[in-house]
């Protein structure tokens, strides 16, 4: 949860009153300093005011939206900002309150969102396994697969790919980054992945790339 607003009373009201209900709860005093704490934390929910100092809230959650345009963001707005807030939800946001609002019907609210959430970010590859897009975990049924951190991009590099294949010139650009690979360590790579997963888990497209299995879906 990142919350955004210049008013320390009202973020420490909120903190005070949902900040437990979440894995954290980041605040940011203005449009600025909210970008950057977005960019940092990755929050799944944003909860921000518009008028701010520096960057206002509709500027920053412009911004935002161009980075992740799924992201659930709230807008807490007064009264006499009506036609700003009209900007807002031309913007996509996900709900706003009018100040002053009441912490319930906001944790109310959120709850509802985050349970939708959960059910979003956890996409079933096959009828064995699963995948937390944002942990990037894999899951067997419900045991969790200990991989490493490129073996994670990889699986996410291929559920973001959908159906498509994902080339091994793309892999060796984004996994390795500035490295220089041969075929031969993606075939190691893939072997390895394998041994921890199941072998028809990723298709191998034969001289262009991989994808997971469409197989028992």
């Amino acid at each position: 949860m990142l919350c955004v607003e210049d008013e320390e009373n009202i973020s420490k009201l909120l903190k005070n009153a949902i900040g437990e209900n979440f894995y954290s709860f980041a605040i940011a005093k203005d449009g600025i300093e909210g970008l950057e704490k977005f960019e940092k934390v990755s929050p799944d929910i944003i909860i921000t005011d518009i008028m701010m100092p520096k960057l206002d809230g509709l500027e920053m959650t412009k911004k935002i939206k161009e980075l992740n345009d799924s992201i659930p963001i709230i807008i807490l707005s007064a009264f006499s900002e009506k036609e700003k807030l009209l900007k807002a939800i031309d913007l996509g946001i996900s709900k706003y309150f009018i100040k002053p609002f009441d912490p319930e019907e906001l944790l109310e609210y959120i709850t509802v969102l985050a349970q939708k959430i959960d059910k979003q970010r956890v996409i079933c590859l096959n009828k064995y396994f699963s995948f937390d897009v944002n942990s990037k975990n894999l899951f067997e049924k419900e045991s969790l697969i200990k991989l490493s951190k490129r073996e994670k991009e990889f699986i996410n590099l291929l559920v973001k790919s959908k159906k498509d294949f994902v080339s091994i010139d793309t892999m060796k650009t984004i996994l390795w980054e500035d490295e220089v690979v041969s075929d031969e360590r993606i075939r190691t790579f893939i072997k390895r992945l394998r041994q921890k997963t199941n072998k028809e888990l990723i298709v191998n497209i034969s001289g262009q790339g991989y994808l997971i299995s469409k197989d028992e879906l």
